[in-house]
């Protein structure tokens, strides 16, 4: 059965993890041979790639996603907790922590299926700017209530 908090499902034989409990949304990601390096485990700049990944479905889920605004990332981070590799499956939670006025800075948590643990936290500021990309564009008072309703699936709430 579906978690009606996950935009994906988790194999039916997984339950939610704890520690992605109060995440409304979250991603499935496949870990790949080709994500590791030398040192055989997945490669740091991997999980910006993951990220991003995650980000996007995250915003297409909350229809974020419009002509008359581009997205630019302006920050991002990502702290290691265990290294990851391969095969694996990480569980990719990311919310919306704090919503501002034209941006927002989400969070990432990694759950390993392997390891049954969190691997690694991350986050990164979004700013909306105009089609032109010049003036930045305020989330809409509909947008605001989109974002905070899903992230209310889920029982959390977004610093504003």
């Amino acid at each position: 059965m579906q978690n009606p908090n996950q935009t994906q499902p988790i194999q039916q034989t997984i339950a939610t993890p704890e520690a992605l409990q109060d995440f409304a949304c979250i991603y499935v990601q496949a870990v790949i041979w080709n994500d590791m390096d030398a040192f055989n485990h997945v490669n740091n700049v991997v999980y910006y790639r993951y990220a991003e990944t995650a980000r996007i479905h995250y915003l297409m889920t909350v229809n974020a996603f419009s002509d008359d605004v581009v997205t630019v990332l302006a920050q991002s981070s990502c702290t290691y907790l265990k290294p990851v590799t391969f095969p694996d499956t990480l569980l990719v939670g990311v919310r919306a922590k704090k919503l501002g006025n034209s941006s927002i800075v989400m969070e990432y948590c990694y759950f390993s299926e392997m390891q049954q643990t969190v691997v690694a936290t991350g986050e990164s500021v979004l700013v909306r700017l105009d089609k032109d990309g010049a003036t930045k564009a305020p989330w809409t008072k509909d947008e605001r209530q989109t974002l905070l309703d899903f992230e209310k699936t889920a029982g959390y709430t977004p610093q504003q």
